[in-house]
């Protein structure tokens, strides 16, 4: 089924402030991150973003930039406001790529376009991989997830879920084959959807754990998974995350 990617974009990080923009191999970020959706099978890539900054890097290198309201509270909402002034039809399936994975497969965004399509009760649809390292486990930058028996998402969190009580509390050894699933921020949405999340009010649990897509759960929506079929690369949150960026794509 034909979907679209828009990449939201903004030059505001915490902890690498216009982090869109910064050069690897010589090109600014964004670039990369455009490239790697172009070689999805997307029919359209939007680059959705509240900076001109960004928009001038953007039109430089020829893509289609969409300009947007500085005051939305998460990407999903920003990728409502462009849904809306293109004109969307509501089964139209699009798939929100960060701004800050260069490294992205093509291949995953593929995915997560065509687990949508097949679940027709889902609202949402994303990734996730198994996480084999403990440290990741308590790592609050480490987003997990949990799921039912059918792939649908339960509950996220930054916390260590499942919590393995008969092991952590004795700090024993963890087991071989980790029950952990790591989150991975690539989603698929119908246009529809989006209309609706634009309109539900941030809940308390997205607010604290600073997760979209809590929000989604709180309202009763549905967010089907599944696993990655390769590693999703390298996103870029801090220094160490770029300079490996640029060592991959130097």
């Amino acid at each position: 089924m034909p979907f679209k990617v828009i990449i939201p974009a903004r030059y505001a990080s915490t902890r690498l402030p216009g982090k869109t923009l910064l050069d690897i191999a010589g090109k600014p970020m964004i670039q990369h991150v455009f490239e790697r959706a172009t070689e999805s099978e997307a029919t359209q890539v939007i680059i959705a973003t509240d900076d001109q900054r960004i928009a001038t890097a953007v039109k430089a290198f020829g893509a289609d930039v969409c300009m947007t309201k500085t005051n939305h509270s998460s990407g999903t909402d920003r990728l409502a406001e462009v849904a809306q002034h293109y004109q969307f039809d509501d089964d139209d399936i699009i798939i929100n790529v960060q701004g800050d994975e260069p490294c992205l497969p093509a291949v995953l965004i593929n995915q997560v376009a065509d687990d949508l399509s097949h679940h027709a009760e889902a609202d949402m649809a994303t990734l996730f991989s198994i996480i084999d390292q403990e440290k990741h486990i308590f790592d609050p930058n480490v987003v997990k997830v949990i799921t039912d028996h059918q792939g649908y998402a339960l509950t996220f969190s930054r916390a260590p879920i499942p919590w393995l009580r008969g092991i952590f509390l004795q700090d024993g050894d963890l087991p071989k084959n980790l029950p952990h699933k790591r989150h991975i921020g690539l989603y698929g949405y119908r246009a529809n959807f989006l209309k609706q999340y634009a309109q539900l009010t941030p809940c308390e649990l997205e607010q604290a754990e600073s997760l979209e897509q809590l929000r989604a759960l709180y309202y009763g929506k549905k967010i089907h998974l599944t696993e990655a079929k390769i590693n999703p690369g390298h996103g870029v949150d801090t220094a160490e995350d770029l300079t490996l960026a640029r060592s991959l794509l130097g």
